[in-house]
């Protein structure tokens, strides 16, 4: 399908749709099309990803005035995790404009996530670079902040929730955790805690408290693992 048909799916007509052919560019298809003129769009996925916090955080803390840090961080999680961005990027069909390699949407439902929820960071990135704040953030009003009472609805996870529930389904075993370091003055502590899994997968976190530096750790495999 045309790149016009999905700038009139998605509300927004580019000033320079170049850009957002870059967004929409995996880097497995330049692999195969190296006459391709446009580069891969990890670097707006980047920009993107920021955008996205920042938007998302901004109206969150707005919309719940009640809610404590540590919900908000869930709850911001829950609606821009690489499952939900995936969801919300095969209801814009992206899947018919996505450019990819043969093989890239062959290899697993996962890796498939993986490429969809990258292209709508790509996508909020360049709408940021050709059309604004304001318009970036009315996109991701639209498509993301709208799923705020199904999420609530549903429920949300911490980081260490998620991590067990994956790890146990991949590898069969529960995360440990160990604290590497405590320093400060007893009212002032700061730990930094290690997550291991099969003494393979590691991450690292810091808190104020043990949980916080477990949940930060957690949050940082999570990432490792593009979840």
């Amino acid at each position: 399908m045309s790149i016009n048909t999905f700038q009139a799916d998605i509300g927004i007509i580019f000033k320079n749709a170049g850009i957002l052919k870059e967004a929409l560019t995996h880097r497995s298809y330049i692999n195969e099309n190296p006459e391709w003129q446009f580069p891969h769009n990890e670097r707006l996925e980047f920009l993107g990803d920021a955008v996205l916090e920042l938007i998302t955080t901004n109206h969150l803390f707005k919309a719940l005035p009640k809610s404590e840090e540590g919900e908000l961080t869930m709850i911001r999680a829950a609606l821009v995790n690489t499952k939900m961005l995936a969801k919300i990027a095969e209801e814009m069909g992206i899947g018919d404009y996505l450019l990819t390699s043969k093989g890239a949407i062959q290899i697993g439902s996962k890796a498939i996530e993986t490429i969809f929820a990258d292209a709508f960071e790509a996508i909020v990135g360049a709408i940021y670079l050709d059309q604004g704040y304001d318009i970036a953030e009315k996109f991701i009003k639209e498509r993301v902040l709208s799923k705020l009472d199904e999420v609530k609805k549903a429920g949300f996870k911490d980081a260490k929730s998620l991590l067990q529930e994956e790890i146990q389904e991949r590898y069969k075993v529960v995360p440990t955790y160990d604290i590497l370091e405590e320093k400060g003055p007893e009212h002032q502590k700061v730990f930094r805690v290690a997550v291991k899994v099969n003494k393979e997968l590691e991450a690292e976190g810091e808190g104020t408290s043990k949980q916080e530096a477990e949940l930060a750790a957690a949050k940082e495999l999570l990432q490792k693992l593009n979840l």
